[in-house]
């Protein structure tokens, strides 16, 4: 009996895991890689910089031409991919820079699927046509100055008057939120939280962006403040009540991270290892030594284990069978490893490692943002605590 010899892994594919991924899934990933090195990798070190993305419009519509903005929502213009083809887009465009796929994941995962699922079907088709080509931006209204992890909490206000709806309040740490046409408002009515798309050209509705960040800087950040803003009934979301709505949104958004996060790590991973095998110490490449092999072993241990653990996760989300706390486990997970991987890359890199020509530090001080929004490892950890052990320990 005659074997095939073992074909050797890519050195950053130690579990060849492109093996089991189709030939869709491969194309998605190969030609958001293009966009990404085309449109963005020679700009991203002067954006994360300077603090402002130009021609962010234009940006938008070139991934709506590629059918990456709502690209797992059916109908309405949206591609329909998969799961793991939406998450492979995730971790090409983190490769690049967080703030590239927070500006997909926001758009797509939770302004566009909170429309998408809870409006009716006027609004629906007066918006998902448009944010899917990137004709119109979205942002999520959720967050408060005094309210992040605890969403039950929040103070903005929507009171009904006449046919209309009057809303109050302030939501802080919006991405998109200066450059939106729409944004999704979450606030408490008389019969719980409710869901709003709220044009944001409506009266009473401003939107400034937050300057001064050390992190996510290549992404429009923003507070949103509503003073006494109507709208019509219509803009209401009417079927879902309470914190189902967002919290539903959020863990679409969630999933998105868990592959995002391991294409900030890769682009890392990739840097120290082309890096120490150049770079020459005591007369021989800084990938010769053990204590280099060794950090470089690690991270991509780590990475790989992350990277199997984002598609299983895609897998169970498109045989329908993906629970919220998996989620959990792989936003926890796959975040705080990649920060790992990118603070020991710094170390790799020596000095190099905090200088802009290099990804290095920019994935690391981006991570720090990514770790805490959408549920910090304290929230994560409560809601995988309380499915091991049937015990709340919010409060």
């Amino acid at each position: 009996m005659t074997t095939s010899p073992v074909r050797q892994p890519h050195p950053l594919d130690l579990l060849d895991l492109d093996a089991h991924l189709t030939e869709s899934e491969r194309a998605v990933r190969d030609s958001v890689r293009r966009l990404c090195d085309d449109l963005v990798e020679p700009h991203i070190a002067e954006w994360y910089e300077n603090g402002r993305v130009p021609g962010l419009r234009e940006l938008a519509a070139a991934l709506g031409d590629l059918g990456l903005l709502g690209m797992h929502l059916e109908g309405y213009g949206c591609a329909g991919m998969s799961a793991v083809e939406y998450g492979l887009a995730c971790l090409e465009l983190e490769a690049t820079d967080s703030g590239l796929r927070s500006l997909v994941s926001v758009q797509g995962s939770l302004a566009m699927y909170a429309i998408w699922q809870w409006a009716n079907e006027e609004t629906k088709q007066q918006w998902l046509p448009q944010m899917a080509s990137g004709r119109a931006i979205g942002c999520f209204g959720l967050t408060e100055p005094d309210h992040g992890s605890d969403p039950g909490s929040m103070r903005t206000r929507a009171r009904r008057q006449g046919g209309d709806w009057i809303l109050d309040g302030t939501k802080t740490w919006i991405t998109n939120g200066s450059v939106a046409d729409v944004a999704v408002i979450w606030a408490v009515t008389d019969d719980g939280v409710r869901g709003f798309a709220v044009p944001t050209d409506t009266p009473g509705f401003t939107a400034t962006e937050i300057k001064h960040k050390a992190s996510l800087r290549a992404s429009v950040t923003s507070e949103l403040v509503m003073d006494g803003v109507r709208i019509p009934d219509a803009f209401a979301f009417p079927d879902v009540r309470g914190l189902k709505g967002p919290l539903s949104c959020l863990n679409e958004a969630r999933y998105g991270i868990t592959w995002g996060a391991m294409g900030a790590a890769r682009s890392c991973l990739r840097a120290a290892l082309d890096y120490t095998c150049q770079r020459e110490q005591f007369g021989r490449p800084l990938a010769a030594f053990q204590l280099t092999q060794r950090k470089l072993v690690e991270m991509n241990v780590e990475y790989s284990k992350g990277l199997l653990l984002a598609w299983h996760l895609g897998r169970r989300k498109d045989a329908g069978v993906l629970a919220p706390a998996q989620v959990s486990l792989g936003k926890l997970n796959n975040v705080r490893e990649a920060i790992e991987i990118c603070r020991t890359a710094r170390t790799l890199l020596g000095a190099n490692g905090v200088s802009l020509e290099y990804p290095v530090i920019r994935h690391a001080s981006n991570l720090e943002s990514v770790l805490t929004y959408e549920g910090t490892v304290e929230m994560h950890t409560l809601v995988l605590g309380q499915l091991m052990t049937g015990l709340p320990a919010f409060r």
